[in-house]
């Protein structure tokens, strides 16, 4: 839809014409190949009540932008009419090291966050992919974590603040700066994974946890990816205390470069004090020796974070063309079998598949290969066969990336039952004129 020029003229009065984009300089902020109307970068949360008020007058859709690494994910948006970058609102507002708190602004990224805080001798303990692009708003808005929350959970576990703009201007605070908060709703956490359909992010009060004095991760591979599954069922119910389990078939392991595409590999992460962390990986390799491990070395430093951040990015670069990418949500006693029938599946078809999981919350990242010319109907339909199968174990399959051709050929979102009707609710009471990111979640909300 175009935007009326005198709306250009209201931003620009907002925010400064520096920090309006119109025309050509939209290029960088288009989604799914839609491009915006307008792009604006608030420097204030006043600003962005007086650009959401502009924007629901003029009836103009806005879709809220941190780093742009999660913007392919979801659904296309119904309409694309204003970016509203968050970039500049990059403050850390509090910082409570003696109460384990930190309140910060939607836009600093996590990069950002953690160099801060580890002069202080503590961290957020989130590792998700592109740290250094991702916001700490589009963290929270498309629920995005890493390995570690095998241990340390997910944004909902650490998160205990939040205020966000509603789509009617108006700022609304929920939680509290101290990790004990009083009863009743949480209502940030209503936020998580709502993709900005709710409101926009503006600052987040999060928990800290302090820096470990060792952190370091045991690579053991395996002949066959059932074994590597077992073993991650041993290791779960040892008294062995992971901060992060991963389950990775071969050409994941081929991808992640951790050696040739054949068996698989478990990455078990420790970290805490120095004893206890080498205590742990002596236990992990005997743990595992009577289980099918062929080799097991302990990575540190450089090499262990280099493995954690290819891990987080392995499903869009598993391949040279890869073709799509689909995220499983499975019982943890479950993840190594449906990747072995998600593989034959995808071979089946003609096509390549790369694996990787967090086995011990069940989250399975699966990746198909394909080529510049390869078969869009073939691939949607693998698609449907792996969520078909996802189904079959009691699980959900959500299509994280996939060209909008396939997209057009297969549901991005599994059904979400008898809450997407209060889900709709939730939607048209916060945005009643539905111009926050209209599409984007299941339901087309």
């Amino acid at each position: 839809m175009a935007v009326p020029a005198s709306f250009h003229d209201d931003l620009r009065r907002i925010v400064g014409p520096a920090h309006v984009l119109t025309g050509i300089e939209c290029g960088p902020y288009v989604v799914e190949g839609r491009t915006p109307e307008a792009v604006v970068a608030p420097g204030s949360k006043e600003d962005i009540v007086a650009i959401l008020m502009a924007a629901g007058e003029a009836g103009v859709p806005v879709t809220p932008w941190g780093g742009g690494t999660t913007m392919a994910v979801g659904s296309p948006p119904s309409r694309l009419g204003l970016v509203l970058l968050l970039g500049r609102l990059n403050r850390l507002v509090e910082h409570e090291p003696g109460d384990l708190t930190a309140t910060v602004e939607a836009g600093m990224t996590v990069r950002t966050l953690q160099e801060t805080l580890g002069r202080r001798g503590q961290w957020l303990s989130l590792d998700p992919p592109h740290p250094d692009r991702a916001s700490i708003g589009g963290v929270l808005s498309a629920n995005v974590a890493g390995p570690r929350r095998h241990l340390y959970g997910g944004c909902r576990d650490l998160l205990i603040g939040l205020t966000v703009v509603t789509a009617e201007g108006a700022i609304v605070k929920g939680g509290s700066k101290v990790v004990k908060n009083v009863a009743g709703y949480d209502l940030p956490k209503l936020f998580i994974g709502a993709f900005g359909t709710l409101g926009v992010i503006v600052e987040a009060t999060l928990k800290l946890r302090p820096r470990p004095d060792a952190d370091r991760v045991v690579v053991s591979r395996f002949e066959r990816l059932k074994d590597a599954g077992a073993a991650a069922r041993a290791v779960m119910a040892s008294d062995l205390l992971p901060s992060a389990l991963e389950l990775i078939d071969g050409e994941a392991v081929r991808a992640l470069a951790l050696g040739p595409s054949e068996g698989a590999v478990l990455l078990v992460g420790v970290d805490g004090i120095t004893e206890q962390v080498d205590w742990q990986c002596r236990e992990i390799e005997r743990l595992l020796e009577p289980m099918g491990l062929r080799e097991a070395k302990v990575l540190d430093g450089p090499e262990r974070d280099r493995l954690w951040q290819s891990r987080g990015t392995v499903g869009r670069d598993a391949f040279a063309e890869t073709a799509a990418t689909m995220r499983w949500t499975v019982l943890p006693s479950q993840v190594a079998e449906c990747m072995e029938q998600g593989a034959a599946v995808a071979q089946r078809a003609g096509l390549g598949a790369a694996m990787a999981a967090h086995a011990g919350v069940g989250l399975v990242d699966a990746a198909l290969g394909g080529g510049a010319d390869v078969d869009l109907d073939r691939v949607a339909a693998v698609l449907g066969e792996w969520r078909a199968l996802v189904r079959g174990a009691g699980g959900h399959a959500i299509v994280q990336w996939a060209p909008l051709a396939v997209k057009e050929r297969v549901p991005v979102w599994d059904e979400a039952g008898p809450a997407l009707r209060i889900m709709a609710r939730i939607k048209a009471q916060l945005d009643p004129r539905g111009v926050l990111n209209p599409g984007r979640v299941m339901g087309g909300i």
